[in-house]
This record gives C-alpha cells, structure tokens and sequence, in this order.
C-alpha cells in the first residue's frame, strides 16, 4: 500500500498591509491619508464667543467626558477654549491635567469672593488654546453659602462677563443636581448641551430638567437655548441603543448630533492618566466620535434668536 506524502507545502509570504503596492496596502495608506487630512482640517471659529453648559441632573450620563473632550477636540483645531468646572469632583479639572488640590485658586472664590475669573484659569496641556477654571472639594458647600449671597443666580454669568482672556468657546461643566451651581451655569449660557446616555431610563428626569430650564429662561435668562443633544455610550449590538436613538431624534430633531458616542473602553482609561482620549488614544473610536461630534457642532453655528428650547 502506497502511503500519500504528508509533508508541509511552503506557506504564500504573508501580505504586508503597510506595502502601498498591494491592494489593501494603498486602501490602509488612503485611509490613514484621509484620515490624517480630516484631523489636521481647522474648524470654523465663531464669530461671537459661544457660552455652552454641558448638564442633565442625572448622573453618569457622560458629562464631565462630553464637556472635556469636544472643549480638547476644539482647541486642537484652531479654537480658543475655556473649560469650566462646577462640579465639586473635579473629574474635569483631572482630565485636563490641572491641579485642583484644596487651596488652588478655583472656580469657588470666583462664586464666594469675587475673584476674577482670569486670576483662576489655568493653561491645560492637552492643547495649544486650551484653558481650565479648576473646581476644588472647597465648592461642595458653595450651595449653602450662596443662598444668603445677594443675586446667587448670577454669579458666573458677572464672572464670565468680565473675563478678559480671549476665548471663542466657554463650556461649563454641572454637578448631578439641579441646585445653585447648575442654575449658576444655566444662566450663564445662552447654549445648553444635554448628553444622554442610549441606555434604559435615558430619559429619566429630562423633563425636570427642560422645567428648570423654561424657568430660567422666564425670570433669569431668556436667551438660553437648547441648542445640542449629544447621544453617549451607544452599543450597536442592542435593540435598545437603537430605540433610544429614534425616541431622542423624533422628539428633538434637529437639535440632535448626528454623531453618536459609542461605549469605548479608551474614553473610560483616558481620565485616569489626566488625558482626554483625544490624546489618550488618537486614533480609538471614541477619540475620532468627539472629534466628529466638535466639527459638527463647530459648523452648526448657533443662532442666539432661535426658537424653542
């Protein structure tokens, strides 16, 4: 019985992805062109200074993240960018890498001892134009101490109005609540952002905050506008991502970023380095959504006169 040779054949060279010669080679090389071309692209800078607060009094939502990277994402194209933080955590001022220890000049002797807002604000190194008002554990009980201060309701906004450092956008970040820091932050604003999460009890709470909102509007601040809903930690894998999406869009329409922010496990490491995932991990889904999302909301403009909420 003649028994079959089993001996191994040589194996075909594996193909080299980086060799622009080969197909997928120049598809990789015409992608990463692209995509290089697209990162480096200036966006629009406004032609008046944009005042946006980042709040939703339901915590966990992707905040604090939405407010850091888009205020990264702006700066590294061209625009000049002042972060805010008012929430006592201080999770922003950690992601930027600013130093926020008890004592730092904060955004809490601007509400409490009229410090001017420029003696406060410190560059951040995650981009060129990219400027942080640190919050401190000091601010937890600001809200206490701002109920016998005369007009509480518009200390940020005096604040903000004699702020003397050049900058196209102002992004204020709220705590999860809707006391006096977030209404501070509301009449400041003539943009308020909203992110919501694709996740069941996405809507949880809104109307609460869309009531305070027209309050606001009614007695403190009548130019601020719901200008942007921003949609977080989407899982295309789930049905229920998807009917979020729909519910959000059919009830906001055009308010509503067309780029969504997936869950990306690159966003969630990024803030314990001090980064923003922009800078983290340039080149991960979740840095390349805020990028896409800043652009949007760059060309989208914001028109103070518009209707609606």
């Amino acid at each position: 019985m003649r028994v079959a040779k089993t001996g191994l054949q040589p194996a075909d060279p594996p193909l080299d992805t980086n060799d622009p010669s080969t197909p997928i080679g120049a598809a990789a090389a015409a992608a990463v062109e692209a995509l290089t071309m697209e990162r480096r692209r200036p966006f629009p800078r406004p032609t008046r200074r944009r005042i946006i607060t980042v709040a939703n009094q339901k915590g966990g939502v992707g905040k604090t993240t939405t407010t850091v990277n888009l205020a990264t994402a702006l700066a590294m194209h061209g625009c000049r960018v002042l972060c805010i933080d008012l929430d006592p955590q201080g999770n922003a001022s950690t992601a930027l890498g600013v130093d926020h220890r008890s004592g730092v000049p904060s955004i809490y002797e601007v509400l409490l001892g009229d410090r001017p807002l420029d003696e406060v604000i410190v560059r951040s190194s995650e981009a060129d134009g990219l400027y942080c008002a640190p919050a401190t554990i000091d601010l937890a009980g600001a809200e206490i101490e701002l109920v016998s201060v005369v007009a509480r309701e518009t200390r940020l906004r005096r604040a903000i109005t004699g702020l003397r450092q050049d900058v196209d956008y102002i992004l204020v970040d709220c705590p999860p609540s809707l006391g006096l820091l977030t209404v501070n932050a509301l009449v400041a604003a003539k943009e308020l952002l909203i992110p919501i999460q694709c996740e069941y009890y996405a809507l949880e709470g809104l109307g609460q905050l869309l009531r305070n909102v027209e309050l606001v509007q009614a007695h403190l601040n009548p130019e601020l506008r719901l200008s942007t809903i921003i949609l977080t930690m989407y899982d295309s894998r789930t049905r229920l991502a998807d009917q979020v999406v729909h519910e959000v869009k059919e009830h906001f329409g055009s308010r509503v970023l067309g780029t969504t922010i997936p869950r990306n496990v690159r966003i969630a490491e990024a803030p314990s380095y001090g980064r923003s995932v922009l800078t983290y991990d340039p080149a991960s889904r979740g840095s390349l959504s805020y990028l896409a999302a800043a652009r949007e909301i760059a060309e989208r403009g914001f028109e103070p006169n518009g209707v609606g909420l």
